[in-house]
Formats: structure tokens, C-alpha cells, sequence
């Protein structure tokens, strides 16, 4: 009996331990600064009129979060891009900027140079949601300004390219689909939560991911996220390469991330999104009359805190 009590009593602490529940939140300290090291790759085939046309976009960028001020449930963030890369390889060849690039005749590498080391601010929620984000657009505008050779439709239709990509809302829901990933309320290992996502670029879409605690690390909570993607059929549509296009899209994610258990810090993140539909181009001076055909983009990216 007194064996079977003691085998009884081990037992009631393990399950005790697995059910703790943990708040999943992050933990920074006023003055540091915290990295986020993204690498994404997107494969795009577009059917136009018979013709397919594959596209490979490569996307690399280093960004440090200096935490300027914390309260009890918000950080105030001074954001830095250290580091912007882009390669696409196109129909009609390949393409490569690089802000590290140093060719005054390359005007597209000089722009995202101008925007490295150009401080912004962002406040974070301690689930990893973004608040706000601000002078973004402030920060784009004066290095434009910093090329007098772009003027003009050019510089408007340059300026809208690099809001869309850089702007607040744009970055909004780049940082939160690797950060947004805890839990309002505290968890056990295997339970699940979902959270919902805007994304606002050239093609605005909402995602629904349902994430579970999958393992406890000495050093990490390992999370694995499944969810869905589509775009809003109510939308608008916007100007994208100075024409008007709506994207009509629908897909799947996947997320497999390590967050540090000390910091709540993203410390790996890996991601894919499979996402499939048509593009409409409106009826504009580029093309009499408008299009629509299909697409499919499949994304892959891995973020990392060094």
C-alpha cells in the first residue's frame, strides 16, 4: 500500500506539472535591443493570355527593436533597418538591390540605403501584437527627397511601390506574422489558440492561424502555428506598378517557431504560405480593356534573432 501511494503521489505531481498553465508574453528590458533576421523566398507562376511566367523573389533584411520605455502592457520600440536586400529573378532576367551595394549608378540599391540606420518607432503589446507603428512614412519621404534626379509621376509612383511595401500598415503585419503568436490568457503544453492578422501591402489579405504549444525547451516554448489566408473581396482596387489590380487569393500557412523563455523573443521562426487565385488589372492606358488570370505564390521564410 505504501508503494502504491508513493507511485500515486509521483503521479498526481506530474500531472500537476504538465497541466501548469504559462503565460506566454514577451519580457524585455528597457534599454536593450532585440534582432530579427529574416531570409523569404517567393515562387510566382502567372498565367497570361496562354503564357506562364515564373518569378522568384528573394527578400533579406536585418532590423534591430531598441525598447525605449515598457509599461505593463505595452513596449515602445525605436526600429532600425540594418540591412535590406532584394533579388528577383524575372521573365527578362534577373534584378538585385542591396543596400549594402555601393554603385552610385543604382538607384533603386541607393534608396534602401537611405532607409538603414533611419529610426522609426513602434509599440509592441506583451503578446507581440504592434499597436502602431509611426514616421515611417515621414522616413521614406525624406530619402526620396535625398535623389533630386527622381521627380514627378516617377517619384510618386516609386514613393507609393515603397509604401506598400515599407509603409506602417505594411509593416504592421510583416513584424506580427513573427511576433503576434502568444496567447491573451495563460496555456498548458498541447493546448491551442488562434489569432487573426491584417495584412497591408500590394495585396491585402487576413489571416486565421491556430497555434499550440508544442514542447518546452530548457531554453524555448516551441510553437507550431496552422492556419488560412485570403484576401478581402470587398476590396478596392489599388495602383501596383501604376496600374490598378485587385488580387483575388486563397491559401494556407504553416509556422513552426522557438520562442526564448526568458525574453519571449522570437529566437527561429520558419514559415510557408501556399496561396492561389486570380489578379484582375482594371481597364487603364497599360491595358486596353483589363485582364484577369491566375496566380499562385508559394512563400517561405525563416527569421532568426541573430
Amino acid at each position: 500500500m505504501k508503494y502504491l501511494f508513493s507511485l500515486l503521489f509521483i503521479a498526481s505531481i506530474s500531472l500537476s506539472s504538465q497541466a501548469q498553465k504559462l503565460k506566454l508574453a514577451l519580457h524585455l528590458v528597457k534599454g536593450n535591443t532585440y534582432n530579427m533576421v529574416t531570409h523569404t523566398t517567393s515562387a510566382i507562376k502567372q498565367t497570361i493570355n496562354g503564357q506562364e511566367n515564373n518569378i522568384e523573389i528573394t527578400i533579406t533584411g536585418s532590423t534591430s527593436f531598441k525598447v525605449l520605455n515598457g509599461n505593463d502592457s505595452l513596449y515602445y520600440m525605436e526600429v532600425n533597418y540594418k540591412s535590406l536586400g532584394l533579388k528577383m529573378q524575372l521573365p527578362n532576367g534577373p534584378v538585385s538591390y542591396d543596400s549594402q551595394k555601393k554603385d552610385p549608378n543604382d538607384f533603386m540599391s541607393g534608396i534602401l540605403a537611405g532607409l538603414v540606420n533611419k529610426p522609426f518607432t513602434a509599440t509592441f503589446t506583451k503578446s507581440g501584437r504592434v499597436k502602431s507603428v509611426e514616421n515611417v512614412e515621414n522616413m521614406i519621404s525624406s530619402v526620396l527627397d535625398s535623389f533630386p534626379q527622381v521627380q514627378g509621376p516617377q517619384k510618386d509612383q516609386i514613393k507609393n511601390q515603397f509604401l506598400q511595401s515599407f509603409g506602417a500598415k505594411a509593416i504592421k503585419g510583416s513584424i506580427e506574422l513573427a511576433t503576434a503568436v502568444f496567447p491573451e490568457t495563460p496555456v498548458s503544453k498541447n493546448d491551442k489558440w488562434t489569432i487573426n492578422t491584417s495584412l497591408e501591402s500590394a495585396m491585402s489579405a487576413k489571416t486565421s492561424t491556430v497555434y499550440q504549444l508544442t514542447d518546452i525547451s530548457p531554453t524555448s516554448y516551441v510553437i507550431h502555428g496552422e492556419g488560412t489566408l485570403a484576401t478581402d473581396a470587398s476590396a478596392d482596387f489599388k495602383q501596383v506598378s501604376n496600374m490598378p489590380m485587385k488580387y483575388n487569393m486563397t491559401g494556407t500557412m504553416t509556422a513552426d517557431i522557438k520562442a526564448d523563455k526568458v525574453t519571449g523573443w522570437i529566437s527561429e521562426s520558419k514559415s510557408k504560405q501556399v496561396i492561389s487565385g486570380t489578379v484582375d488589372i482594371k481597364d487603364n492606358p497599360k491595358v486596353p480593356g483589363g485582364v484577369s488570370f491566375p496566380m499562385s505564390v508559394v512563400n517561405e521564410s525563416v527569421t532568426t534573432d541573430k
